[in-house]
């Protein structure tokens, strides 16, 4: 009972002890979601008691974007902002969140709004056992092409390099920091996710699945689907696997 008297509130049972975190969202012409999911991030990492920050990654954005996120971490001191001057793509956002990152845990999702902040807590008890926690999708709000696209990426994905997840792609993980320590990351597209996870399976880190609740899109345009981004993205495939399998 004296260790959950002692756990810093907010952190829900199982945790291991007090955690500091970072929790950083990509965002790409934003403008009408940045704010609601700064302020959603704000509001559950405060709940919980510990050490946070939270990072906007604008990746050159052409609307007002970079402009609202500015003024975010001028009103808030634990939000800072990463701009990048052009598009330079989604993996690349995500690795200049994680190489951002200070804190012993940490968390991204999409700066879309199209998942709950709020689920992030019961992610945290898994870190007693794994390094990293991978979400999968409940009910994904988004069209049929893309759903079953999804599925048949995740499919040979896991084929490829041994993996055993349901959802490659969401934008809903937790991760020990200290993995990007030992990681090289390339990618700068739609397949930093695989990389990623491939490449710390490779190493013995932990993976385990929670899934969370997926929204629909209320507000800007999504990107990624197109067939240019795809034969992109199945072209870095191929040449991660035979990276990994040269350098690992």
């Amino acid at each position: 009972m004296a260790a959950e008297t002692n756990r810093p509130q907010g952190v829900p049972p199982g945790a291991e002890g007090p955690v500091s975190i970072s929790i950083f969202f990509p965002c790409y012409n934003e403008q009408d979601n940045v704010a609601r999911v700064t302020e959603q991030a704000l509001e559950v990492a405060g709940s919980l008691g510990v050490d946070y920050e939270i990072i906007i990654v604008d990746d050159g954005s052409s609307d007002a974007t970079g402009r609202i996120a500015d003024e975010l971490a001028a009103t808030h001191g634990a939000v800072r902002v990463i701009h990048h001057e052009r598009n330079l793509g989604y993996g690349a956002a995500l690795q200049s969140g994680f190489k951002a990152a200070t804190r012993e845990l940490v968390f991204y999702t999409d700066g879309d709004g199209q998942f709950d902040i709020g689920e992030m807590p019961e992610l945290l008890p898994f870190m007693r056992e794994y390094d990293i926690v991978s979400g999968y999708r409940l009910n994904r709000r988004d069209g049929l092409v893309r759903v079953l696209g999804g599925w048949v990426w995740t499919r040979v994905n896991c084929l490829l390099f041994s993996l055993n997840l349901h959802d490659m792609d969401c934008a809903f993980k937790l991760y020990k920091r200290a993995i990007f320590d030992t990681i090289e990351m390339e990618s700068t597209g739609a397949l930093i996710d695989t990389e990623i996870l491939a490449r710390a399976a490779k190493k013995g880190y932990r993976i385990t699945q929670k899934g969370v609740h997926h929204y629909p899109r209320t507000a800007g345009r999504q990107t990624g689907a197109s067939a240019k981004v795809v034969l992109r993205a199945l072209r870095e495939l191929l040449r991660l696997r035979r990276r990994i399998l040269r350098d690992e």
